[in-house]
């Protein structure tokens, strides 16, 4: 089974008290501000009072597809969240997943590893999805190695020692190493700002990666080009 990080940019729940304040009192209700994940479903509402109108972050069990995420846009400066740079590239994927240029542009005050980790996280979430899409074709029995060309075979770093696998294991161990690596506390402890010791190892992860890609590409055209895997403009 594909391992997927299923961390959204609606990842923190804030707790409203009862709005329960009467004409004579001074003292305003206690809501969510505009920038935080209040429990939702799917949409946007707001809630009056001396603290402004709540946004709605979060997708609730039971919502349509057509639904999700459906709240406003957010200007990035605004986003008052350790989770704002996921929230961010969250966000320029939904309005336009073709729009590559828009998305890979780091706003100017971005640090340059957070930037490179976060997009790397969000590559591998959507890569789950090509993943399952490959599972239906790329079978153990008719692709027995991971190639792309007949050039080269890659072999599997997942095993004490790298060994050949099967091209769909060889994904499905990929994405669960790059999953148990980006989310490892001793590398990556926050989401604010990384050490140049673990933005290094990013570049082994989107080589392994690719990988998935080529072999898709060459071997598995028709799920490549199609629209269900958009995510293979995106890496393009």
């Amino acid at each position: 089974m594909v391992t997927s990080m299923t961390t959204t940019a609606a990842a923190g729940t804030s707790t409203a008290a009862p709005a329960s304040t009467t004409a004579a009192s001074n003292t305003a209700p206690a809501a969510t501000t505009a920038a935080s994940d209040g429990g939702g479903s799917g949409g946007s509402g707001g809630i009056g009072g001396n603290t402004g109108t709540v946004r709605l972050r979060r997708n609730r069990p039971g919502t349509k597809s057509a639904d999700l995420s459906r709240w406003p846009e957010e200007a990035f400066d605004e986003m008052d969240s350790t989770l704002a740079v996921q929230q961010h590239i969250q966000q320029l994927v939904r309005r336009e997943p073709a729009a590559v240029e828009d998305i890979l542009s780091a706003p100017e005050t971005q640090d340059e590893g957070v930037w490179k980790y976060e997009h790397l996280r969000q590559f591998c979430m959507e890569l789950n999805g090509l993943a399952v899409l490959l599972q239906g074709e790329c079978q153990p029995e008719t692709c027995t190695q991971m190639t792309a060309t007949e050039q080269w075979i890659f072999l599997c770093a997942a095993h004490k020692t790298p060994k050949e696998c099967p091209a769909i294991d060889y994904t499905r161990h990929t994405l669960d190493g790059a999953a148990c690596l980006l989310n490892s506390n001793k590398y990556f402890p926050s989401r604010v700002s990384i050490k140049e010791s673990s933005v290094a190892k990013l570049g082994s992860v989107c080589r392994r990666v690719y990988r998935i890609f080529s072999h898709a590409y060459f071997h598995h055209r028709q799920i490549f080009d199609s629209n269900s895997s958009k995510i293979c403009r995106w890496w393009k």
